[in-house]
């Protein structure tokens, strides 16, 4: 069997070794950082998370991550502590204290804080919550162009909104991690999981889509984070006269695809090899590398305009 590698693979950075992190207004030595065992999040996984990149000094799309960051926690009636701006400058004073610039990854969780006894009930939770930042210098591995991802269909699958609603960015990531281990198991990088009426819907870390005779596809959105490079990625298509179409398929229409793909902040667009063991397309994947190329595009032109407003 191939080695595994992940969408998260990344070229190893001896620096990371001694980053500081934020804890709740303080930034500390990596081997510094705690939290209460007693945190609810840990205890509970009760909280909210967000992944963004650092380019040339410049959160991408930081509005955006803010909306459904906030959001998220709007909706569980998770306390931020903090606006939108507050948190804008614990992430610049995260930054400053690594002397990060660029090809950086950022991982800002909140959890609903300490709890005063070892139970379930939001109310034990009084201290405030906990707001922890950690940065990684952080490139993708050159693995991830070349080699792409195998993805194996799991029986973990995406849930319902009313069981727990795959569009918050939660602590609570069991159902994703079993699939993982599922897709493992089964010999591929990760897994493919399926929507609860059987459609194709996402892997257990980032958001799917296919192209099929020129037509990029993905699913309905229904069951699957709303991840802000997928959403990227359908307005890119749109504006270019790429087809692109949000519906139900079937593993049938994955399998017969030309070329497959993954979304997410780290890796923003990932190839395919496989699914289930069978080759997907011939490997070059012209519609992919063109998506890639306008991705990149919008990136710098979102740089240059924040650095231009900041002028």
């Amino acid at each position: 069997m191939a080695d595994t590698v992940t969408t998260h693979d990344a070229e190893e950075d001896s620096r990371n070794r001694d980053i500081r992190i934020y804890v709740n207004g303080d930034i500390v030595h990596r081997d510094d950082a705690k939290v209460s065992v007693y945190d609810s999040g840990f205890m509970l996984g009760d909280g909210m998370w967000e992944g963004m990149r650092l380019y040339d000094g410049i959160w991408a799309f930081f509005d955006e991550h803010m909306d459904r960051f906030m959001g998220s926690c709007k909706a569980v009636s998770l306390d931020i502590g903090m606006d939108r701006a507050g948190l804008a400058r614990a992430l610049a004073e995260t930054a400053a204290a690594n002397d990060m610039h660029t090809d950086v990854h950022c991982r800002l969780m909140l959890t609903r804080g300490t709890k005063v006894k070892p139970f379930q009930h939001p109310s034990l939770s009084r201290s405030g919550p906990t707001l922890v930042i950690i940065m990684e210098h952080s490139k993708p591995a050159e693995t991830l162009g070349t080699q792409g991802i195998r993805l194996a269909t799991v029986p973990q699958v995406r849930g319902l909104p009313m069981s727990q609603d795959a569009k918050y960015n939660s602590h609570s990531k069991l159902n994703c991690v079993i699939a993982c281990l599922q897709a493992e198991q089964a010999g591929a990088d990760e897994g493919l999981m399926l929507d609860p009426h059987g459609f194709v819907n996402t892997t257990n870390a980032c958001n799917f889509f296919i192209v099929r005779r020129g037509e990029v596809w993905t699913s309905t959105g229904d069951y699957c984070m709303n991840g802000v490079t997928r959403q990227k990625v359908i307005d890119l298509c749109r504006e270019n006269g790429i087809p692109v179409f949000e519906r139900n398929y079937s593993l049938f229409d994955a399998y017969s695809a030309d070329e497959a793909f993954l979304t997410g902040t780290f890796g923003a667009q990932t190839r395919v090899s496989e699914i289930d063991g069978k080759p997907i397309g011939d490997g070059t994947s012209p519609v992919t590398t063109r998506i890639r190329m306008l991705y990149k595009q919008l990136i710098d032109a979102h740089v240059a305009q924040e650095q231009a407003a900041r002028a």
